[in-house]
């Protein structure tokens, strides 16, 4: 049997700079670094879109974006994300000047096959281990049922130690998570039916999730996809799909804030036509997302067309408010 551990681990550190440095900027570190930076994760990177406000990156085992002052990984398989953790910090303050990390969130959802990954990764208590020697303040979250589909955060929430820290600038993060996916539609993301990343794009629907979007696809032999989309203010959108019937999984993410996403993820699940999906939505107090945190809490948020949801949950921390929420088609 072809299995793939599609689900992704995710990392997101912002920076800022004790002296006010408004040069500082990640932007400027040079490619090399982010090269033998990945080769501690185990992936490489495939290629590469920039605008005036963030560059993406396509990587072997999923993506990695920079602005000026935030920094994302998201990598599958395999891989050991968490040993680029401490060389960053550390080049990061060599190079451009950050001394200070705002915030950090680490997160992904239960995998399929944990033995399967490196030692550190095979459990969250380890993984939260490791972190607390890098971060004070850190505090580690399992959301969902710890016999399912269960989602793991460990964040930094400093306001007993260092107030006033964290990101207050508007920012918000919607990530669907979909497995059970119709096999017609992950026919799609093999080189069998499309012959270029381009035509699955088109093929599948994706290109019209976010139109404006700068796209940069890839289609892996003899099946697999990732796609990364850029827009002006550092805003992403980034999809990653495991086709593999025994395994098919797909990952959607973006930072495009909406007063209300309801009409996007309905998009996303006509896509790919799961029979399950979780979701989360991070927004602070500045963002246009923030009154979704109450908006799921409605009616309309108990079901979308087929779906039903079985799990909801609140967290709210120093700056921002998560909800979790997780949903199967009925029945299941």
């Amino acid at each position: 049997m072809s299995f793939f551990e599609g689900t992704e681990k995710l990392l997101e550190v912002w920076f800022g700079s004790s002296h006010k440095d408004r040069t500082a900027d990640l932007r400027l570190i040079p490619r090399e670094f982010w090269d033998d930076l990945l080769d501690l994760v185990q992936c490489k990177i495939l290629s590469v879109v920039k605008n005036e406000s963030i560059h993406a990156y396509v990587l072997s085992e999923s993506s990695m974006f920079i602005s000026k002052n935030r920094f994302i990984l998201k990598t599958c398989g395999t891989t050991t994300l968490l040993y680029a953790v401490q060389p960053l910090l550390k080049k990061v303050k060599e190079y451009c000047g950050f001394d200070i990390v705002e915030d950090v969130f680490y997160s992904r959802k239960k995998f399929m096959q944990p033995h399967l990954q490196e030692k550190l990764h095979q459990r969250f208590e380890d993984e939260v281990k490791y972190l607390d020697q890098l971060f004070k303040d850190g505090g580690a979250y399992i959301l969902g049922k710890l016999n399912a589909d269960a989602w793991y955060l460990y964040t930094t929430n400093p306001q007993l130690t260092s107030p006033g820290r964290g990101v207050i600038e508007p920012d918000q993060t919607l990530e669907v998570l979909l497995s059970g996916l119709d096999p017609e539609v992950m026919k799609i993301f093999t080189t069998e039916v499309s012959k270029t990343a381009t035509q699955a794009t088109a093929h599948s629907g994706i290109a019209e999730l976010l139109p404006g979007a700068q796209i940069d696809d890839y289609l892996f032999e003899p099946c697999g996809y990732s796609m990364n989309g850029i827009l002006p203010d550092a805003r992403y959108i980034t999809i990653h799909i495991t086709p593999e019937p025994e395994c098919s999984y797909v990952s959607f993410e973006t930072n495009v804030p909406q007063a209300d996403y309801h009409d996007l993820i309905m998009h996303v699940l006509n896509c790919f036509k799961p029979r399950k999906f979780l979701l989360t939505v991070f927004a602070n107090k500045a963002s246009k997302a923030a009154g979704v945190h109450k908006d799921m809490q409605c009616e309309k948020w108990d079901e979308f067309a087929g779906f039903s949801r079985v799990d909801n949950q609140l967290c709210m921390f120093k700056n921002y408010a998560l909800t979790y929420a997780h949903f199967a088609r009925d029945p299941f």
